[in-house]
């Protein structure tokens, strides 16, 4: 079976993480700060926080931006559901914003016209989750400036996008955002087993996130309400959780910090591949625009199904059976019974529905082989004819 994605573990990932394991530290000691200051320097952010998941990063930067009751946060609503339930954690209620149907993100235009509606009927957003879909960035330039005009908080859920560029920058430097997040999971671009970051150019909101992912606790004098009782004090100013990296994933990440840069390039010399053999094939490659150097954590294809005389359904069951192990990113958030007891319904995002009913991702990973791609076309080649 040839995944859809997967990590790539050398002898120095192993080296890494087996010094930590030989040291005095195993979790809160000097590694994961190491890594927090490798990944800021790298995409040009201030401060960079670890944490234990991408989803607990999403989290303490909804706490941190003073998400509460009675909030709105909007998201697009082709994404992993922790880019909505995050809000729901501090008890925000959520919305949805169609997506691009070039991109496959948040479509700016339909952000301005449910903003106009939204302000005249009073319940604009308080933050709003541009996500980074496959690792291409959102149009950022034009979410900011609608921010600016309605005065909502922006986090951007960089989940897959680590190593991509946005107008020849870095993802991750917050340059039109207040927050943004990353992922380290396995199959991510690079990971620390599980494991998540925030990053924001805030000295505030660095503050309150480092509270939130540690129980609320500080050592800070500058943060305690009457002076310290000696050495060994504490205080616990806010309601915090255990969201804390430990030494073992940090080790790891540093290590696979090192190749990111080769990580990218190669999925980029897969996805050019892929375009370029996918061209007889009745599917629709994914578009980059030109402002974007994705990240490319996955190559989604869409399914042209009216030359195809199979279902969508019908050829990811047989690509399955023939040994790819495709996946479908994502299944539109609104859409689930979860958020359908909230009161949406099919049929409220169609983009996002037409995407759905069409996309599959093909394997894309950086040890993939020219061989293994091939024999991928091979199989589509088949079981799309």
């Amino acid at each position: 079976m040839i995944p859809y994605g997967r990590q790539d573990i050398i002898q120095a990932d192993i080296d890494a993480v087996v010094e930590v394991l030989q040291s005095d530290f195993l979790t809160q000691g000097p590694m994961v700060p190491r890594f927090e200051e490798a990944v800021s320097a790298k995409v040009g952010a201030k401060h960079a926080l670890a944490v234990n998941s991408a989803t607990s990063a999403l989290h303490i930067a909804c706490m941190a931006l003073g998400l509460e009751q009675g909030d709105w946060l909007w998201t697009t609503p082709v994404t992993f559901v922790a880019s909505a339930n995050c809000g729901l954690y501090c008890g925000a209620r959520i919305d949805f914003v169609d997506i691009d149907p070039r991109t496959y993100n948040l479509c700016p235009l339909a952000l301005e016209e449910k903003l106009i509606a939204a302000e005249r009927a009073g319940i604009l957003p308080k933050v709003l989750v541009a996500v980074h879909l496959s690792g291409q960035s959102c149009d950022m330039q034009a979410i900011y400036a609608l921010s600016q005009r309605y005065g909502f908080k922006i986090i951007e859920d960089a989940s897959h996008a680590i190593g991509g560029k946005y107008q020849g920058e870095y993802i991750g430097n917050c340059r039109f955002s207040d927050i943004t997040i990353f992922s380290f999971h396995p199959v991510k671009i690079i990971t620390t087993a599980e494991g998540g970051m925030a990053l924001t150019n805030s000295d505030q909101l660095a503050k309150k996130m480092n509270l939130h992912r540690s129980h609320g606790i500080t050592r800070d004098q500058s943060l305690m309400t009457h002076p310290s009782d000696g050495p060994w004090y504490y205080q616990q100013v806010e309601l915090g959780y255990n969201y804390r990296m430990t030494e073992l994933q940090a080790a790891l990440g540093m290590s696979q910090l090192t190749r990111l840069d080769r990580f990218v390039a190669r999925r980029h010399e897969l996805a050019k591949r892929y375009d370029e053999l996918l061209t007889d094939l009745p599917v629709t490659t994914p578009w980059q625009h030109p402002d974007s150097y994705s990240g490319l954590h996955l190559y989604v294809i869409r399914l042209q199904l009216e030359m195809i005389n199979q279902t969508h359904r019908q050829v990811f069951e047989a690509l399955h059976a023939a040994g790819l192990g495709v996946n479908l990113h994502y299944i539109p958030v609104h859409t689930q019974p979860y958020y359908q007891r909230m009161g949406f319904n099919a049929g409220d995002f169609p983009e996002a529905e037409r995407y759905y009913a069409e996309a599959i991702s093909i394997p894309l990973f950086h040890s993939m082989t020219d061989v293994q791609q091939e024999e991928v076309i091979q199989i589509l080649d088949k079981v799309l004819s």
